[in-house]
């Protein structure tokens, strides 16, 4: 069965109260229950990239669900996946960003040869709240000297005006 953005839309589950009282979770792992949702999901976000005005040569996923489909867009549009991953979680040479999260610091680790002077680099993630695991990832690529062109999101939650902390443009399946 072929699926319709709409349709994996409502794939997307909402918990009340998690993981505290007054937090609407919305829950993204419905869609990957389905590959054919999973798949319309990743064509829609392929589409949007194309649409940019400067090709994408790198996808990058922030750990963890921009793992989930982040690899999956990039193999579609023929790019590198670079995974961001908490501080200590990759081998090699790395370089790091500390960031701001709802509840303090925390930091970033990106593998220093994994981005090259001047790529134009998407970053994918699940959710943007706060803004600030993606401007830690975003100032991972700028110190590898690379171009971020749009940050890409299945849910922006507008009220917390995450994207006003971001240089690049941002883009979200919903904005609720």
């Amino acid at each position: 069965m072929a699926y319709t953005i709409d349709q994996v839309k409502a794939l997307i589950a909402e918990y009340p109260d998690f993981p505290e009282k007054g937090i609407l979770f919305r829950d993204i792992f419905p869609i990957f229950q389905h590959p054919a949702a999973v798949e319309c999901l990743v064509d829609h976000f392929v589409e949007q990239i194309r649409s940019l005005d400067k090709p994408a040569d790198v996808i990058v996923g922030l750990d963890a669900r921009g793992f989930l489909f982040g690899p999956l867009i990039a193999i579609k549009l023929n790019v590198p996946f670079v995974p961001v991953r908490k501080q200590g979680k990759l081998p090699g040479n790395v370089v790091s960003a500390t960031y701001i999260k709802e509840y303090g610091p925390d930091v970033f680790d990106m593998q220093a040869d994994s981005i090259k002077k001047g790529q134009n680099v998407v970053i994918v993630d699940d959710l943007l709240a706060t803004g600030g695991s993606c401007k830690g990832a975003e100032d991972l690529v700028a110190r590898l000297q690379g171009n971020v062109i749009l940050n890409a999101f299945v849910i922006k939650l507008v009220g917390l005006e995450g994207d006003k902390k971001l240089r690049a443009p941002t883009y979200a399946l919903i904005e609720c």
